[in-house]
């Protein structure tokens, strides 16, 4: 078959990498693609906005399976564009992609059905907002309704860094996305991403991961998309995937399906593992980048099937395989990101990095020109690796990163610090 890869950045790379192995596939193409892509798929220069191009180009080119990476098309209606057009495609419709496009509507849902979550209220007037603010006092976390490239969420230590978040997001600062804000507890525990293929009615839970948002060592500076990521999540034992299935994921599938919302595609829930067990902070309708490099690092059986029979409403019984080893990704980002940074810069030593066994570069913000790779973005390179365990993946990653020639780019040194930590304790304890 010919599948189709909407988007250009790595978890859209990942995904390739994923189909590209599938025997299912027969021709491989994505829109618009990047410079490592362009190393598995026919690159096609069609923006993911545009919904004409991209109907047309699968018309054109006999496309039988779609497979939308972001969250801006699914939230502007790409999936039922395509349905309408008789495309199979993988994600959710613009109705059940709500659950990302509008955080005001996943906490009011979570509010109706229990679903455990921090106490919030919702502001569209920065009157009100700010006396909830001086009441609730700080730490205290303000949030933008709608999509802000993973920027929308503002954890504020002070309420005059509240007060000031909160004038800034209904101000402008993401423009429509910030019409109205949620103020919500700052909530103590370790985060985690859980993942949920969903057919409208089953979920399958996936393998977990955990990330790094904050750009510096030591979780330090402001946040981004998302400087690293790690799989398995040791936090995510069994008993806790239990009760992340339990009281968050199934509960949701089942309020959306009440509310004809039947949720198709990757549910991801960003989680905060605290003393009551987990509780829900957001919802995105997508695979997390750069959490996606590692599931598809550790994904053994063929995840086109699995993304295909989600699309069909097939789960019911269906099973997914993984490695027992870990995975971790490394991201390389553009001096000065997420603030200001350069395009345009060449980046060396790729084929030094992915000769180190275990390492797999992809790309996230590249480009092509003639035989030079350019950066392209602010996140540029996810530097993957296995080993068998957190440790071992991490020695590789940063020996990947090392091999490369970028002096305009950076990384953080401690990607999976707590899971290496939780290893090195384990061993201490076995040794005692």
């Amino acid at each position: 078959m010919h599948v189709l890869v909407i988007g250009g950045g790595g978890r859209e790379h990942a995904l390739c990498w994923g189909v590209a192995r599938s025997p299912l596939a027969s021709r491989l193409s994505c829109a618009p693609g990047n410079g490592g892509i362009a190393r598995l798929a026919e690159c096609v220069d069609i923006g993911m906005e545009d919904f004409d191009g991209i109907v047309d180009y699968c018309r054109t080119e006999k496309v039988d399976f779609v497979i939308v990476g972001p969250e801006i098309p699914l939230v502007a209606g790409l999936v039922d564009r395509l349905e309408r057009e008789g495309i199979l495609a993988f994600g959710p419709n613009q109705r059940g992609a709500i659950l990302e496009g509008s955080k005001v509507f996943t906490k009011e849902l979570c509010r109706r059905h229990n679903i455990p979550t921090a106490a919030y209220e919702r502001f569209t007037d920065i009157t009100a907002a700010r006396e909830y603010i001086q009441d609730r006092g700080a730490p205290i976390v303000v949030k933008a309704d709608g999509l802000a490239a993973g920027k929308g969420a503002i954890v504020c230590q002070t309420v005059e860094e509240a007060l000031a978040a909160a004038e800034d997001v209904l101000g402008g600062q993401f423009g429509d996305a910030g019409n109205e804000i949620v103020v919500e507890q700052f909530m103590v525990g370790e985060e985690a991403s859980f993942f949920a293929l969903c057919d409208g009615r089953n979920a399958l839970p996936l393998a977990t991961a955990q990330d790094h948002k904050a750009v510096f060592d030591g979780d330090r500076g402001p946040n981004t998309g998302g400087m690293g990521a790690y799989s398995p999540a040791p936090v995510m034992t069994d008993e806790m995937c239990q009760k992340t299935m339990e009281r968050i994921i199934l509960p949701t599938m089942r309020a959306m399906e009440q509310d004809g919302r039947p949720f198709k595609g990757v549910l991801y829930a960003g989680l905060m593992i605290t003393e009551r067990g987990p509780q829900l902070i957001e919802y995105n309708v997508r695979f997390g980048d750069p959490e996606c490099q590692v599931l598809l690092s550790r994904w053994q059986s063929d995840p086109l099937a699995a993304m295909i029979a989600a699309a069909k409403g097939q789960l019911a019984g269906y099973e997914v395989n993984w490695s027992d080893r870990a995975a971790i990704t490394v991201v390389m980002a553009a001096n000065g990101y997420p603030g200001d940074y350069a395009k345009n810069t060449e980046i060396r030593g790729v084929d030094e990095a992915e000769a180190i066994s275990g390492v797999s570069v992809l790309h996230a913000g590249t480009k092509l020109d003639g035989e030079r790779l350019l950066s392209n973005g602010g996140r540029v390179l996810g530097v993957t690796a296995q080993g068998v365990d957190v440790r071992e993946a991490q020695a590789r990653a940063y020996q990947g990163v090392d091999a490369m020639d970028w002096p305009d780019g950076f990384c953080r040194r401690d990607i999976g610090w707590r899971a290496i930590e939780r290893e090195e304790e384990q061993e201490s304890e076995a040794s005692s």
